[in-house]
């Protein structure tokens, strides 16, 4: 598998933040912000009142007349907005009802976003069955990378990213996650790990299949690279999350980038088995961008 192209570094001119107003919400605020000081980006707060069950528009911009909802989120918007502006970074405000995936998905679409972050309440097994995943939904849907803040991750008054975990598929196209983590590494001056795992592999198999693997994984990297990062790379024997899970924990990496699969059919089926993406988002200690494929 060949090294990808020279990489081109990443513009994040539009970030966009969709408010609840939850805790969740709240602390993923902060990753945003960090991330609109380094790259100069303007940040796109969108508050999304859920439309009402006889309603049959999907989402569409609030009328101006008077409603106690739309004058509660506004009130609210434009506190955030207060407190980013004082920041010095450029904010707009947008206030929808309707339906939160398909809002964001139009949003990223019509404003030229580039990265979405969100808060994620991280419910797993038999909750995340029944009420379902906004940010998964939003993470296999959305046209741009998602920057998703899962309930155990630190707060963000002490991210720096300085370790970048990366997390490749051998058997799948690697290009797009290795391109967003590799330019995040080179922005940043980060070290970079790249985690394959590789499940139910027989102990006979492991020490030829770890060599094979981890040489796979050097040569994706562009020669250069040497230049700005520190590239590593690990072959686990694990489930996928429980690999990167793990590494992520002993390494103590600031980021994981991995890649996701675009949404498929909306219903039970969806959430069985558990997707790996929605198990790191629950349990990572860090930040957790998707890259849908």
């Amino acid at each position: 598998m060949p090294a990808i192209s020279p990489v081109v570094r990443i513009s994040l001119k539009n970030i966009l933040v969709p408010a609840d107003f939850s805790a969740a919400s709240n602390a993923a605020l902060p990753f945003a912000l960090a991330l609109a000081h380094v790259y100069e980006s303007t940040v796109v707060l969108v508050h999304v009142i859920p439309a009402e069950p006889h309603e049959t528009v999907v989402f569409d911009a609030l009328p101006p007349e008077c409603d106690v909802d739309r004058e509660q989120s506004l009130a609210q918007l434009g506190d955030l907005q207060k407190r980013i502006e004082s920041q010095d970074i450029r904010v707009k405000c947008l206030l929808y009802r309707g339906d939160l995936d398909d809002v964001i998905t139009h949003i990223v679409r019509d404003h030229s976003v580039d990265v979405v972050v969100l808060g994620s309440h991280g419910r797993r097994g038999v909750e995340r069955v029944l009420f379902g995943s906004h940010a998964e939904k939003i993470y296999r849907s959305a046209a741009c990378p998602v920057l998703a803040i899962g309930p155990k991750a630190f707060s963000a008054g002490r991210w720096r990213i300085r370790r970048i975990l990366c997390a490749i598929d051998l058997a799948e196209d690697p290009e797009p996650a290795l391109h967003y983590a590799l330019s995040l590494a080179e922005e940043h001056e980060a070290e970079l790990l790249f985690v394959n795992a590789v499940p139910l592999t027989p102990w006979q198999r492991r020490p030829s299949l770890e060599q094979r693997n981890a040489e796979s994984l050097r040569q994706l990297v562009p020669e250069d690279a040497a230049d700005w990062c520190t590239p590593d790379y690990l072959v686990r024997w694990e489930h996928p999350a429980e690999a990167i899970i793990c590494t992520a924990e002993d390494r103590q990496t600031d980021l994981i980038v991995m890649a996701v699969h675009r949404a498929r059919a909306i219903g039970l089926s969806s959430h069985l088995p558990w997707p790996v993406a929605s198990e790191v988002v629950a349990r990572a200690p860090c930040p957790v961008m998707t890259i849908r494929v």
